[in-house]
């Protein structure tokens, strides 16, 4: 039975779970924080192609604000659950030696974008960032600043990811002084045992007083991440969980769905797969958190994310500003990324570039004198059109045929002849509505954004020639 949720910030329903429609169109796919994904950038792709976008923006005299994404790799303890590109460490001397290689990176990028670096958009991810010292964090910042121009606070969008289990009280109102404006907090769960059986141990007061001493500190924005799927997880103590955050009031809230991929992730060998979950239960967990977040007047963004009406990504999204990138949803479209650290993904001028994915190689690079780009990919027009076209539905869930005719020399229905067939029978499941000026995703479509966004993606049925990672994608729900 499909069930309807009504946000009191909106007059229509938010969202419509149909499970059985679920059910059937599920599948792996992208979540498109790019397009072409990752797994297209192939290793012909390097520095010098990197130093040619870059110049390209110089010769076009662009003077957009920057996007800076730092990437801290390092943990002290191990989440089972994790996918990230982590380095699990109890030796701080890891962090130093990295830091000062990490510094060296900053500054050749800064050299590069000279004249054109002010920043508008700067997120510290990882990893644990605040696995870094008060001081080494000083210290980064202060470097960050030396070679980039950073808007002032009331302009800009500075953001950390944080453990709880790693800062103090203290520690939180120096990061605010040292310029961070918002943020994320790790949350998972608050159940204990589903805590301890993800390696996660957490108390509820730690992450409650962390968001206190965040407002305190005068942080504009606070989120939190919560995963549904996880070991020992069930309806009654995600509702549990689901109220206690509700209570604390973040101002986003994301909420994935866990993706056991043991066979390419290690730590989660160490979750007993008779402990997840079913797949009913995570439908039914999925429709209660969307019932109650709508309930106390959160805005469904899109995929994962949940935001107060008043912040800035769901003001962004009614008035058509929304974006994708890497760290999700960001406000700032017209920004080029210049992703900084291991494995971290660029976005500028047309290209995506990933630097080295060890810490050894991204050292070795940086030895040699060359910024540590290891594979990439230059978008052509077809995938500049398709992106765009992939955006504006994972943000807007309408697009708009009459205006990219307008931006590209195609016409829509001729170009788009074929998707637009796969198209139609996504509307017959009730996902979208198709007319001459418009495709319009209905609330039923909008959980399964994915699987419609998936329809321009050309890559799907193609090999990989080049390309030297294999994608493995988590189900669309």
């Amino acid at each position: 039975m499909s069930t309807s949720f009504r946000s009191p910030a909106s007059d229509n329903p938010t969202l419509v779970l149909d499970p059985e429609t679920i059910a059937r169109l599920s599948q792996p796919g992208p979540r498109y924080t790019s397009y072409p994904t990752a797994d297209r950038f192939a290793d012909t792709f390097g520095f010098g192609n990197y130093l040619e976008a870059v110049a390209g923006l110089q010769t076009r005299g662009m003077r957009s604000p920057l996007s800076l994404y730092l990437h801290i790799p390092f943990c002290d303890t191990i989440c089972y659950y994790c996918a990230c590109n982590k380095v699990v460490t109890k030796d701080r001397k890891k962090a130093a030696v990295y830091l000062a290689y990490l510094k060296q990176e900053i500054e050749m990028q800064g050299r590069l974008f000279a004249g054109m670096n002010m920043v508008e958009q700067l997120h510290f991810g990882g990893g644990t960032p605040t696995y870094l010292s008060d001081a080494q964090m000083s210290e980064l910042m202060a470097h960050v600043r030396r070679w980039f121009e950073l808007a002032p606070d009331d302009i800009g969008e500075y953001s950390i990811e944080i453990d709880p289990r790693t800062v103090s009280i203290e520690r939180i109102h120096g990061l605010r002084s040292q310029g961070f404006n918002r943020l994320s907090l790790g949350v998972q769960d608050f159940d204990p045992e589903v805590q301890k059986a993800v390696n996660r141990i957490q108390p509820e007061a730690l992450t409650l007083d962390a968001m206190r001493a965040a407002r305190e500190a005068g942080f504009r924005s606070v989120s939190i991440d919560l995963i549904y799927g996880l070991p020992k997880q069930n309806e009654l103590s995600m509702a549990r969980t689901m109220e206690k955050v509700i209570a604390a009031s973040p101002d986003r809230i994301a909420l994935y769905n866990y993706a056991h991929m043991p066979h390419l992730f290690k730590p989660q060998r160490r979750i007993l797969e008779s402990d997840l979950p079913s797949s009913a239960t995570r439908l039914a967990m999925l429709a209660m958190c969307i019932k109650r977040l709508t309930a106390a007047g959160y805005v469904y963004i899109g995929m994962d994310h949940f935001a107060k009406p008043d912040d800035e990504l769901a003001v962004a999204q009614r008035q058509g500003r929304l974006h994708r990138n890497f760290q999700g949803y960001s406000t700032r479209a017209e920004a080029d990324l210049v992703a900084l650290g291991v494995s971290a993904i660029s976005a500028v001028g047309g290209t995506y570039s990933q630097n080295e994915k060890t810490l050894d190689a991204y050292y070795e690079r940086l030895d040699e004198g060359k910024l540590p780009v290891a594979r990439g990919v230059r978008l052509a027009t077809d995938d500049l059109l398709r992106r765009i076209i992939i955006q504006t539905l994972m943000c807007n869930f309408e697009l708009s045929t009459v205006a990219i005719e307008q931006a590209y020399p195609i016409r829509f229905a001729s170009y788009f002849e074929a998707e637009l067939k796969q198209l139609a029978a996504l509307a017959e499941d009730g996902l979208l509505t198709i007319d001459e000026q418009w495709i319009s995703v209905t609330s039923k479509g909008r959980l399964l954004i994915r699987n419609i966004c998936m329809v321009f993606d050309r890559y799907l049925a193609l090999p990989r020639p080049g390309a030297t990672q294999t994608m493995h994608y988590s189900k669309t729900i």
